[in-house]
């Protein structure tokens, strides 16, 4: 199935990124929060080393402010000002494309004078003020489908941004709950989303999070991360996200479904080998018509 294709960070400072339609696969990729610059720029520059000896393209993402944390003594983030600043400077240093989420609609004029692609939060993803301002940025909007969403009413959240003014739109599942501290990945999620038109994507290390399952934190099943890769990357995704991170066990967000940098090159390869392999069965046999007309 043909996508749009979206046009991240198209101007003179940066490398830019098309998602979508028979294009290569795209990583976002990151760590949950910003921490620091030192260890922003760190991540950035070995995410990079890996990502080009893969040729895979790539987009850095870390969020400022983690406004849906189970617990107020969490670590939230190092702010608006700060977080944005240091973006800004990745962004400059590093030549590449930015995202970052924001919670708050005060949040998305500042947010997308620096990202290339504006992130909407999975709990958010019905809040027509957050689309709004996603919108009106003019950038392409990053949208994750609710743990609480069916993969066809994400169509209504996509009228709302095209109707405030955005035509680039990327739709990610991150699972969804099933009963209690329990999240599934319905890989039928994927083909229905891109019936809006759009290309698709899977959160890869949101998808094996346990919800609050250790009382205010959240715990994971990581092991489970290239099994769902593999098979969203066969289904026929168009970019993949993952929250990565050099010192898992003293992340500061996230610690339990953060991707350890050491497995990132072997996620990635076969996440990669699945995309073509897949592009080239449509190559040679055609697209996908088993009772589409039915």
């Amino acid at each position: 199935m043909h996508s749009k294709t979206l046009h991240v960070g198209y101007d003179d400072r940066v490398t830019p990124v098309t998602i979508g339609d028979t294009n290569p696969l795209v990583l976002i990729g990151g760590p949950c929060a910003i921490e620091s610059y030192d260890h922003a720029m760190m991540m950035a520059d070995r995410i990079g080393q890996i990502t080009r000896k893969l040729g895979i393209p790539w987009i850095y993402k870390s969020c400022y402010d983690k406004d849906c944390r189970s617990s107020p003594e969490s670590f939230h983030g190092v702010g608006l000002d700060d977080g944005l600043q240091i973006l800004d400077k990745i962004r400059t240093e590093t030549g590449l494309p930015i995202t970052s989420d924001f919670s708050s609609a005060d949040w998305g004029a500042a947010t997308g004078e620096v990202v290339d692609l504006m992130q909407v939060p999975a709990y958010l993803c019905r809040q027509t003020t957050i689309l709004r301002a996603a919108a009106q940025t003019g950038k392409p909007v990053h949208l994750k489908k609710g743990q609480f969403m069916s993969p066809w009413n994400m169509k209504n959240s996509v009228r709302k941004i095209e109707h405030f003014g955005g035509n680039e739109v990327l739709l990610t599942d991150r699972g969804t709950f099933f009963g209690y501290n329990m999240l599934i990945n319905d890989m039928r999620n994927f083909p229905i989303m891109m019936e809006t038109g759009y290309p698709v994507c899977l959160d890869a290390t949101h998808s094996v999070q346990l919800p609050t399952s250790m009382g205010n934190i959240s715990g994971g099943q990581r092991e489970y991360i290239p099994h769902l890769l593999r098979a969203a990357c066969a289904v026929g995704v168009h970019a993949i996200f993952m929250e990565v991170h050099d010192d898992p066990a003293n992340a500061l967000s996230d610690a339990n479904t953060v991707l350890d940098i050491q497995y990132l090159e072997y996620c990635l390869s076969h996440a990669k080998a699945m995309h073509e392999t897949r592009l080239a069965l449509f190559e040679k046999w055609g697209e996908d018509r088993v009772h589409t007309d039915d």
